[in-house]
Parts: C-alpha cells; structure tokens; sequence
C-alpha cells in the first residue's frame, strides 16, 4: 500500500534592493497584488534562504559597456561568501535551477525578455581519476592548464537560452564554465581558463557574449553595520568584510538595441534577476529574486524578508508602508543625532522605483523595485563612485556599474541627500570602503578573477591573531617547554612496522598496498569481526519477528481498503 505525503503549499517571497525599497511610493501608487511562490535573496538577507546558498542571489549589475557603448552589460552573482579554500567539492552551480536575469522595457513591471542559464556536469571525478583505482576527492589530480585538461576532474556545462515574445530561442549549448579557483599549483595561470570560458553567440544579425564561473566578490562594504550601525561611533568602518571571498557569476553583453523596446524610441530598461529551484513534484519554485542592492537586508523587517523575496516587481505595492517609513533613519538619529527626515518619504520614489524624468524614467512606467539602466549613456559625465549624487548621471541609481560605492549612496540618499536643507553631516556618510580589493577587468565579463585557494582569504587573514591560544594540533607554534608533554613514539616502535607503513585498526590495507601484514593472523581483528557478527545476528532475528508482525496487520490492512498509487 503506497501512502501520498501531500505538503501544505506555502506563500514564498522574494527581494530587492536597499534604495528601492527605500524608496517605494506612497501605498496608492503601487498596485497592490497577491505574491508569488518564492525564497530569498543578497548575501544571506532572509531567513530561508540561509540554507540554501547555490541559489542564492546576491548582487546584479547593469551597464552600458565601457569598451563597447553600442552593448549592455548584464552581471548576476550567486553563492555568497565562497572561501576560495573551500574544496574538495568547492562551489559549482546548482543543476536543478533556473538562473535567470529578467528585462522589462516598456515600463509595466513585468518581464518582457528572460535569459536563463542551466547548468549540468559534464565531467565528475571517477574511479579511473584516482591513484588507488577505488575514486578520489580531488577536484583536479594535476596542474590545469585550459577547460579540456584531463587533469580537471569536475566540469560544468550550461545552456543559455532567451524567452522573447512568449518563445523560448537557444542562444548558446554546452558551454564550458570557469572552475573554482583552487590554487596556484592546481590552476597556475587561471586567467587562461577565464578567457576560455568567455563565449560568442549569434542572434539574428548580431552577435553576444556570455561568461559562467567563479569570480571575485563585487561587492564592496563593511558590514559591521549591523554592529548598531559601525560600533555606535563609527570605530567599525573602512574594513571590506568581502575581501578575498569569492562568488559564482553569470554575465552577458548583448546590444542593447535588441533589449529596448520595439522601434527603439524608449532607451530604458528594467533589470532583475531571479532563480527557480526544482521541487520535489519536478515543476520549479522561485526561491530568490533580486534588483537593487540591500532592500531586504536593511529595509524589509525579519517578520516580512521572505514574503519581500517571493513577490514580483509588479506585487511590491504590499511593502510600501515599511519605505515610506523606513526604519534606518530613525536608527541613525537614535545613535548620531542626525535627524530623520520627515514621512513619508515620497523622495525615495523617483530616485528608485519610477526612475527620474530625464535619467532613466520610462516613459511609461509602473512604480515597482528593479534596477533602471537608460541604455543611452551621457556624455561629458566624470567618473564619481556616488554615482549620479556625485554628479555622474552614468552611475547607480541610473543601472548599477561594478565601481559604484552603493552603501555609501544608499546611506545618504536614505538620509535625505536629495531633500532641501539637509544637515552637512548627510553628505560624508559613509562606511569607509570606497573601492574593491581588487580591480576589475577592462574587457568583458569585467569582473576581476577570483581569490586563489593557495591565499586564505588574502589581506583579511592579517586582521586574525597568528597562532593566538592555538596548540600544536591547530598549527600553531609549540612552545619551547612543551616537548615533555608530547608523546612521541619510539624509534623501535616505528621501526617494528614494514616500511614505517602505519596500518588499519583491523590490519586491513589501502588498496594497492604492498604490505605483508595483511596475511598474517590478527587476533584482535578476529574477535571483534565474531563479536560483530553475533550483535548483527541478534539484531535481524529481533526486527524479523517485529516486522513479520507489521506485515500482517498491514496485509489485512490492505485486504480490506485497497491499495492507493502515488
């Protein structure tokens, strides 16, 4: 009789970003719908996605391409704080989700062009790999010189495919995705293996590019922010807590004539990104969703951050009350004694939710969070990291390049930077980290290369105390009396065993071994194997009788009511 588990469906919810949500409109101005099936998104923002890190959305970026300006940009990453060190497995993409960035270009809210990504493994380590005959762990068994080395034992492939008018197209098949970065001696030139995973596709007549793997972590902050605001008086600044952790990126260059709307009389679009995970009936659940960077982490309360990261853009009418009253004002009052501006904030709303007349508002537009890029960028504008409150009209919040200093944006503008009169302290607000460890690339996917697995986190493991209350076990130096409480084993006795081999409990070999011991007799081997032998006898006579006697109530459980198939 096979019995049907059915599972209660529960409402998910998805994410945004710090100053859109910051920013929604007055609750009138934003429809108000029921939220999709979702999760979570950004750096560990919501309470069900802790768990679930492979599809865990934590920043995207949209650009017009600095090299090539007639071509967009879009960048997703995911799997927040990657410790390059982290094998044997290390960080490959999920294969049972949906990695997709979403464009709406008329304004409505609703996506109008999805690229999706798919990944599966063309190549896992086996036993053939391994130098026993019996498998590995090893994610390489030699130095990796490109994609195709039979050295790389682990190799992801995806499929990239675009949903255009209600049609799926396949814009690229089997491409080969950047590994993790292992280690100077398993990978010596990664940046090979980078360009390698860079890949040309057509469309029509016009050609794009895309990029899957491992990469720095973008995103520049401190976040001891969540230390009562940097320690209460601002000791707890100028620390990039992401500095020498990696991510997995996606990243795709197309021109952005094929992203505008139809006849091109509209330059801008709305960006965001989302991933679906495999449930256990086979359809997909969005379990993630992001657009600007930091609303649910900062603005969205706990009790709400799931809901916040299952609704769609069109559905954020429902979150409105919690920016048109946002909590970090008040917070930053309460510690520094700069005054909150007055609700509702009904300055946020252009800035972040609608776009801004003459910078990156559609022309028709629903109020909804998303990141908004005008494809055609300024000229005359000077580079400013605060962006277009820095007077660089190609900066977020117009789209988001990989150099622009959010938090500090954020900070401000949620301080009341673009209202009149505000207090001169607003405008220095910051979290001390104005740049990324390391630069980012020139050439597309610009994202720099990731940390290496040979460097513990590079410049962060100097802020740990050296061998600080470690013992010899942990690494740490052993001091000088401590020889005496080392037990240290005997030359003789290390001489007593062939070879110096060190063999199992049980005088059982590894494969492969040449050792002689196995054929001698082993006393205590054989009286555990016995005594083993007869709890395992007891047990089985034990369990026979007690399922002998559920069989029977289950058969004429059965005769009576029938079977029912799953």
């Amino acid at each position: 009789m096979t019995t049907l588990i059915r599972h209660r469906s529960r409402p998910w919810v998805v994410g945004g970003a710090l100053l859109a949500a910051a920013a929604l409109s007055a609750a009138a101005a934003l429809p108000a719908l029921a939220p999709d099936r979702a999760g979570a998104s950004s750096h560990r923002e919501a309470p069900r996605i802790l768990g679930l890190p492979q599809y865990d959305n934590t920043d995207v970026y949209a650009f017009v391409s600095p090299d090539r300006p007639d071509t967009t940009t879009l960048i997703a990453n995911w799997i927040p704080l990657e410790e390059p060190a982290g094998g044997p497995n290390f960080y490959p993409f999920a294969n049972d989700a949906l990695y997709e960035i979403h464009i709406d270009n008329n304004g409505d809210a609703r996506a109008d062009i999805t690229y999706r990504w798919t990944f599966d493994e063309a190549k896992t380590p086996g036993p053939r790999d391994s130098f026993t005959g019996n498998g590995t762990f090893l994610y390489n068994n030699g130095p990796v010189d490109s994609l195709n080395d039979p050295n790389l034992l682990y190799l992801q492939t995806y499929t990239l495919s675009r949903l255009d008018r209600g049609s799926w197209f396949t814009l690229a098949k089997d491409v080969p995705v950047a590994p993790s970065f292992v280690g100077n001696a398993s990978m010596p030139n990664y940046q090979a293996l980078r360009d390698q995973a860079v890949k040309d596709f057509r469309r029509f007549d016009w050609q794009g590019k895309t990029f899957a793997g491992q990469a720095d972590e973008s995103f520049f902050l401190d976040l001891r922010v969540f230390d009562l605001l940097y320690g209460g008086d601002l000791s707890e600044v100028g620390n990039d807590t992401l500095a020498g952790y990696n991510v997995n990126s996606v990243a795709l260059q197309v021109p952005s004539k094929d992203l505008v709307a139809r006849g091109g009389n509209d330059p801008v679009i709305g960006v965001w990104s989302s991933t679906s995970k495999k449930n256990a009936f086979g359809s997909y659940s969005r379990v993630s969703r992001l657009g600007s960077p930091l609303v649910n982490e900062v603005v969205i309360p706990y009790h709400r951050k799931d809901r916040f990261n299952a609704s769609k853009p069109s559905d954020d009418g429902q979150f409105a009350n919690f920016v048109l009253n946002p909590e970090l004002p008040k917070i930053v009052e309460a510690i520094y004694s700069i005054p909150a501006p007055a609700a509702p904030r009904n300055d946020l709303v252009a800035a972040f939710l609608t776009g801004v007349d003459g910078l990156n508002k559609p022309a028709n537009v629903t109020a909804s969070e998303m990141l908004r890029l005008n494809t055609k960028p300024f000229s005359g504008q000077t580079f400013s990291r605060l962006g277009v409150i820095g007077g660089d009209n190609n900066g977020f919040p117009n789209g988001r390049r990989l150099t622009d200093d959010v938090v500090d944006i954020a900070l401000q503008v949620v301080e009341g930077v673009l209202l009149p009169g505000v207090p001169d302290a607003v405008k220095g607000l910051g979290d001390g980290v104005n740049a990324n460890d390391k630069d980012f690339g020139d050439t597309f996917p610009y994202v720099a290369l990731p940390a290496s697995g040979s460097d513990p986190r590079g410049s962060a493991a100097s802020n740990s105390n050296a061998d600080a209350g470690v013992t010899p076990l942990d690494g740490g130096t052993v001091p000088d009396d401590s020889d005496e409480s080392l037990i240290v084993p005997d030359e003789a006795d290390v001489a007593d065993s062939p070879d110096g081999e060190v063999t199992d409990l049980f005088g059982l070999e590894p494969t492969g071994s040449t050792s002689q011991w196995s054929s001698e007799p082993m006393t205590t081997s054989v009286l555990l194997g016995a005594l083993a032998g007869i709890v395992l006898t007891i047990g089985a006579w034990t369990w026979r009788r007690r399922s002998t006697g559920r069989h029977a109530v289950a058969r004429v459980a059965e005769t009576s009511t029938g079977s029912t198939e799953g």
